[in-house]
């Protein structure tokens, strides 16, 4: 699993309204508790190795989307919808 309930609380902590795994998460019972909004394949018990530090502000692409940095990203228990800026709601 990619994320798990330390991450998650990391998340929180920084202000963070969610995130979208392409992959699966773990602590989902603890994750659900949480005032973070979390989209990902499934869930699974065992953590992911941990092989680098990872990147931020790139672009990043699953599903035939491309998320570029600076995108609006909106979600629901329906979906997700990725937007090059803010939508008129």
């Amino acid at each position: 699993a990619l994320l798990g309930d330390n991450l998650a609380a990391m998340a929180v902590a920084n202000g963070w309204n969610g995130i979208i795994v392409n992959g699966c998460v773990r602590d989902t019972e603890d994750i659900a508790t949480m005032q973070v909004g979390v989209k990902a394949i499934a869930p699974h018990p065992v953590k992911s190795s941990k092989r680098d530090p990872g990147m931020r502000d790139v672009l990043v692409s699953f599903a035939g989307v491309q998320i570029t940095p600076g995108d609006w990203v909106y979600a629901d228990m329906d979906g997700i919808l990725v937007a090059p800026g803010q939508l008129a709601l």
